[in-house]
């Protein structure tokens, strides 16, 4: 069980709640945090005080008054208007993320919303009850609205669900597991749909993919080293403490580590005085990556432990204050940073490949085709990886650099912080494809080389991955291979106290 306070979430939390099934409650004092900032908006109400979102219009509409006897409508109709998402729906881990991030942001107390809310988003997560929500819509300022507005149809019984892997009404679900819909009362629809917890959790997900994925990429990477019979000097401890950055020297120190007592790779001058730079060059490219994710995972851990919508409540609920929380620009920075880190990964493990499979560039088999000339081998495998990493090349386009104004310009500059988001998670599924084709072709190589030459290490990974591929004796549908090993690589998550 771990304990919710709004301000002390990490990402090895999310992990273990929303990968490893981990219930959630509110700490105490956050409880009396919320209880403080319904009061206030209560009195704000009862006294008849103009602010916006409680008793207003929004956006544009923010100078129409509503009288308070409609005040439960405007929160609902705001609900119904802005669920307005479209394309295919994001990912139930993504969702299921969401949930979790509104729900941390909402209990800090600055939201002003009740404790029934609070209660019913806590019931979600611990049944494992996860919104359906579609992935396109956003803006990524004044928050994530369209998927919002999708999360919060649930909590009044409308929209759909995940439950229990299959997609059913909220209504019928929550009726048979004796939840009741909540009525939204003043203030609450706009504090549940104004934030940036669409973009930060599809965020969340993609660093926890990207962080096993980076230690994957330097495991396939060793074994390519083996089987191409690479330099290890390159791996020396006073290269990279020349430089300086601790990234580079970690990579450097695993990939030694991953190539310890192996008899394949070669010292400086035996076979060749240097190697390309998609080998020698492993722990200053891989490194800048750790660089890039290290500086998303810093923003993240912020963003999760955010209030971030509009207006707050401050003071202990003296203050209420207008402002501009909600808006997505740090994050859709960090995800174009992301993305560029990640394709970065897939751009040198092509290179790799195509050492691995030129016989210009190597003396294996060409191809790695067991009767060459009659079979292709892995020949169309390398132009997978190109067009993957093209491809990727693409979506690595800054979505942050965008603004379109909305809301009769009242929304004039916004983030494009989800499309960033969602863009980094296509780029990641290519990464893990383009590894997947390196191992394969890796594995091939060192089988020519003499698998009871490998490190114990790259041995061991081997091993595991020939249960998932077997070896190339003839052409097949190599199409088959690639997926069963992408599949394989995504179910190999670190352990959530490692992150």
């Amino acid at each position: 069980m771990i304990e919710l306070t709004g301000n002390h979430l990490t990402l090895a939390d999310v992990a273990r709640i929303c990968y490893e099934g981990e219930k959630v409650k509110i700490s105490t004092e956050s409880m009396e945090n919320v209880k403080k900032s319904r009061a206030a908006v209560e009195r704000i109400v009862s006294e008849k005080i103009t602010v916006y979102g409680i008793n207003t219009g929004f956006g544009r509409f923010s100078e129409v008054r509503i009288n308070e006897q409609d005040v439960s409508d405007l929160q609902l109709n705001l609900i119904r208007s802005h669920a307005c998402g479209v394309g295919e729906d994001f990912p139930e881990i993504v969702t299921r993320v969401m949930v979790l991030l509104r729900l941390n942001a909402l209990i800090k107390g600055y939201s002003g919303i009740r404790l029934e809310l609070v209660e019913l988003l806590v019931t979600l997560l611990n049944k494992s009850i996860h919104p359906v929500i579609p992935q396109q819509g956003s803006l990524g300022a004044s928050g994530d609205l369209a998927p919002l507005s999708h999360l919060a149809l649930v909590l009044v019984g409308e929209g759909k669900v995940f439950y229990k892997g299959k997609i059913k009404s909220a209504k019928k679900v929550f009726a048979q597991e004796g939840i009741k819909p909540i009525t939204l009362a003043a203030k609450e629809g706009l504090a549940l749909i104004n934030g940036t917890q669409a973009m930060t959790a599809q965020g969340a997900v993609n660093w926890i993919e990207a962080n096993d994925l980076a230690l994957q990429s330097e495991q396939i990477a060793a074994m390519t080293m083996e089987g191409l019979e690479g330099i290890i000097d390159v791996f020396h401890p006073s290269i990279h403490e020349a430089r300086g950055y601790p990234q580079q020297i970690k990579v450097a120190e695993r990939m030694r580590s991953l190539l310890s007592g192996s008899q394949l790779t070669t010292k400086q001058g035996e076979k060749r005085v240097q190697d390309a730079y998609s080998l020698r060059c492993i722990p200053q490219v891989h490194g800048a990556s750790w660089q890039a994710l290290d500086y998303v995972k810093e923003k993240l851990e912020i963003e999760i432990n955010a209030a971030t919508d509009n207006p707050l409540i401050v003071d202990n609920g003296e203050t209420v204050i207008s402002g501009g929380n909600f808006h997505g620009q740090p994050i859709a920075i960090a995800m174009d940073f992301m993305k560029i880190a990640c394709a970065e990964l897939a751009s040198i493990s092509e290179r790799r490949i195509e050492r691995l499979v030129n016989p210009q560039l190597n003396d294996l088999p060409p191809f790695l085709s067991a009767k060459p000339g009659l079979q292709s081998g892995a020949m169309i495998m390398q132009y997978c990886a190109a067009s993957l990493v093209s491809e990727n090349k693409t979506l690595a386009h800054p979505a942050s650099v965008d603004s379109i104004p909305s809301s009769a310009n009242q929304e004039d500059h916004v983030s494009m912080g989800t499309i960033a988001a969602r863009h980094a998670y296509a780029i990641i599924q290519n990464v893990r494809r383009v590894l997947a084709i390196e191992a394969i072709c890796a594995m091939e190589a060192v089988k020519y080389r003499g698998i009871e030459k490998m490190a114990p290490q790259t041995k061991h990974f081997y091993q595991s991955m020939r249960r998932i591929v077997k070896p190339i004796t003839e052409d097949r549908v190599f199409s088959h291979d690639i997926e069963t090993l992408t599949s394989w690589l995504k179910k190999q998550r670190m352990n959530s106290d490692e992150i």
